[in-house]
């Protein structure tokens, strides 16, 4: 018997591969002895700060690490992993791997979930189990796809004999939703590198219909002041400048060494919990489960995720004269939502997202952070449907996108 909501609709153009997780036994035990053996560094005033201001501390990694060796299943996580249809399809010579809820209705909606750095498909799989919980293949109003981005998690890298960037990424990704059966049109959703995707989706692909984020990063509009913005909207630029001055080291070394710390982090599991676990504690609202952040950085480690993922923070550098949210090149004229939570890198006034799109949707939550479907997927999730249902009637002309 088949996997509930694992039927694809009728008119995919190319079969999809049912994929099933199962990482080799070798390659735990060499997670675990090379957890056993890694060396810390020797203690300093930097790393014996408690508060991270100059990053994660020596006795948050210690802990981290015993409780990665005692506490953490692996295969408990494919299991749960597991408990979701995955799917594998061959895009312009990129083998991506997703996981796909579909519905039997014939009027669902499709719609395209993408992750970013350092996130993968396990920061969307709360909300496709609230999806699951809520409805049954029959019922459910969408098609959910979620991809693993070239060169993460279970999808190949990006070729290595060219340049590869977020533009490629959306031509992969438009041409997926397209060879699953999704042609007439689909909404794009994004977080982190997968907002700028879903910009390029929305601007540059006409299957695109519509665009919603949880993420705009930008300058200060032209001729815009805080004259009429609320505390809450100067906290947020406040929030902006902060990470702007010392949250982007990271980003500075994986756009312009991306070779030199891709080594450096892919050479020991401890490394990658520290480069990649600091994220995790320092964007988000309330501390995420400490299961979560482990279960994402062993994905990484397993998949070799992380040299392979970077690729995308080249395009940042040198900087571009003008970011791409305020360029003109990038407004969204199709319908485009946004989805503000405090804890974000840069929850930024409404008045400045409308300049960068046709903005007819808009919430701002008092939890959450930077990843937020990981963090507040009942909200995520009400914002979505609210959004689609809003803005879907009538909008490709046709009541049977992705008809079964």
């Amino acid at each position: 018997m088949s996997m509930p909501f694992s039927t694809p609709p009728s008119t995919a153009k190319d079969p999809l591969s049912p994929f099933r997780i199962a990482v080799p036994q070798a390659k735990l035990v060499e997670l675990e002895t090379l957890l056993k053996i890694a060396k810390f560094a020797p203690h300093t005033y930097e790393n014996s700060q408690t508060d991270r201001r100059y990053g994660v501390g020596t006795d948050w990694l210690m802990t981290m690490r015993d409780l990665w060796l005692r506490s953490y299943s692996w295969r408990a996580t494919e299991d749960r992993i597991n408990s979701f249809p995955h799917f594998t399809m061959d895009v312009n010579g990129v083998n991506i791997h997703f996981v796909g809820l579909f519905s039997q209705k014939k009027d669902a909606v499709p719609i395209l979930l993408i992750h970013g750095w350092p996130g993968s498909f396990l920061e969307f799989l709360p909300i496709l189990q609230k999806f699951e919980d809520a409805y049954t293949p029959e019922t459910l109003p969408y098609h959910l796809v979620v991809p693993s981005l070239p060169g993460y998690a279970f999808s190949s890298g990006p070729p290595l004999d060219r340049d590869f960037g977020v533009g490629d990424v959306a031509i992969i990704l438009d041409q997926l939703m397209k060879q699953i059966g999704f042609e007439t049109g689909y909404v794009a959703h994004g977080g982190d590198i997968g907002s700028r995707i879903a910009r390029n989706l929305g601007v540059d692909h006409e299957s695109c219909k519509a665009v919603h984020v949880n993420l705009v990063l930008m300058k200060r509009p032209d001729n815009m002041t805080d004259d009429l913005l609320n505390a809450h909207e100067i906290e947020g630029i406040e929030k902006m400048q902060y990470f702007t001055a010392f949250g982007c080291g990271y980003a500075t070394e994986q756009g312009t060494r991306p070779s030199t710390i891709g080594h450096v982090v892919s050479s020991s599991p401890l490394a990658l919990l520290a480069w990649v676990g600091e994220k995790f504690l320092e964007w988000v609202d309330d501390p995420l489960a400490i299961h979560d952040i482990l279960e994402s950085v062993t994905l990484y480690w397993l998949t070799e995720t992380f040299a392979r993922a970077i690729y995308v923070y080249r395009q940042n550098y040198p900087p571009p004269p003008i970011p791409s949210a305020n360029d003109p090149r990038w407004f969204i004229h199709k319908p485009f939502g946004y989805s503000s939570f405090p804890m974000e890198i840069a929850p930024l006034p409404r008045s400045w997202i409308e300049t960068t799109g046709n903005l007819v949707f808009y919430e701002r939550h008092q939890k959450g952070g930077h990843f937020a479907a990981l963090e507040q997927p009942d909200q995520l999730k009400s914002d979505l449907t609210k959004f689609v249902d809003q803005i879907w009637p009538g909008i490709t002309g046709t009541d049977c996108i992705g008809a079964s």
